[in-house]
């Protein structure tokens, strides 16, 4: 047996095991990619459906409210200028930089647009794993895996999983986790 090392927290140590496929590359190929395979992150629930409720409220209040209506196409048309780009560019994003992996030892994530965020939460500080999924995600057959640990920081959550995979990962954390008799705290 080779003695254990510990990961070095500036570069994402190689994974032991991955569960599934990401954005059609298989698990050998993923673990050959720097800091894990990408998660297939949409645009949140509440991302997408904000831009569509504005952009409709405005075009309804539009068609309503006559003497309004230049202002209100104006703010429509500012409003799909912004929105219809960030829809297509935040996916898009998120699929080259948000990354998870799974060791034996700890689960990581990295997220972020400008500054991005490498989190380690080690298995013996978990203490919940939940999958949620919302109405889009349910459209794509996705979920998101939320890890909760002792952190002042907060969960881990991993986005825009297949839904069987979010399944497997959060069986098997709390698989690992029930036989990891750390205190959690």
């Amino acid at each position: 047996m080779t003695p254990k090392t510990r990961p070095r927290v500036d570069a994402p140590p190689r994974p032991v095991h991955y569960l599934g496929r990401y954005g059609g590359a298989d698990t050998a190929a993923a673990a050959t990619a720097p800091g894990g395979p990408p998660s297939r992150a949409l645009l949140d629930d509440g991302e997408a459906i904000s831009n569509v409720v504005v952009a409709a409220v405005l075009g309804v209040l539009a068609l309503l409210i006559e003497p309004a209506r230049p202002w209100l196409l104006l703010a429509l048309g500012v409003a799909l200028l912004i929105g219809v780009p960030y829809m297509i560019v935040m996916p898009l994003w998120r699929y080259r930089v948000h990354r998870w992996e799974v060791t034996d030892e700890a689960v990581y994530t990295r997220t972020g647009w400008l500054w991005q965020e490498w989190r380690i939460a080690p298995m013996s500080r978990i203490q919940t794993v939940d999958t949620a999924r919302g109405p889009l995600e349910q459209a794509f057959r996705l979920s998101s895996v939320t890890v909760t640990t002792a952190s002042a920081a907060g969960p881990l959550k991993i986005k825009g999983l297949d839904h069987e995979v979010a399944a497997d990962l959060a069986q098997k954390l709390t698989e690992v986790t029930q036989a990891n008799r750390g205190d959690a705290t």
